[in-house]
């Protein structure tokens, strides 16, 4: 099957949130994204990931409905962002995660890959990820390891 177009890259992902001003404050004021477009008719705000027409996120506001979406969603960064992400998180008030979603001063390696992440929450439970590939060949059999596990 031939593609339409050949995708090589997330460009725009969307979340449901429960308050869509507590979440503008999330990711711009603590993840430092770029407001991009502001719809209030429709209770939506859209962020640039990176630069200006590289990558976007998009939050809705949810409706009143007693339902919660979780979804997970993941930033490509460089390896040395993604090594300091676990400090930098916890200076902005947010718990880094490891693979099993416990706290962590440290990401960990995703082997099979090989690539770098560390987990985070948003205020309404999405599961967010720094992650950046690392060189070298995977080695699916270490499954998820430390960072300095992977180094020694």
């Amino acid at each position: 099957m031939t593609p339409a177009a050949a995708v090589d890259r997330l460009f725009e992902a969307h979340l449901t949130v429960a308050n869509l001003d507590v979440s503008i404050a999330f990711y711009r004021d603590r993840l430092g994204l770029e407001l991009a477009h502001l719809v209030p008719a429709r209770q939506a705000a859209l962020f640039w990931i990176g630069s200006r027409g590289h990558s976007m996120l998009g939050l809705w506001q949810a409706g009143a409905g007693p339902q919660k979406t979780t979804t997970h969603l993941a930033f490509a960064a460089a390896a040395d962002d993604v090594i300091a992400a676990p400090g930098r998180l916890q200076a902005a008030g947010i718990v880094a995660l490891d693979f099993n979603g416990q706290p962590t001063g440290e990401p960990v390696v995703l082997a099979w890959m090989p690539a770098l992440a560390v987990y985070f929450l948003d205020p309404d439970g999405h599961l967010l990820e720094y992650i950046a590939m690392l060189e070298g060949e995977p080695r699916p059999d270490d499954g998820v390891v430390a960072w300095r596990a992977w180094t020694h």
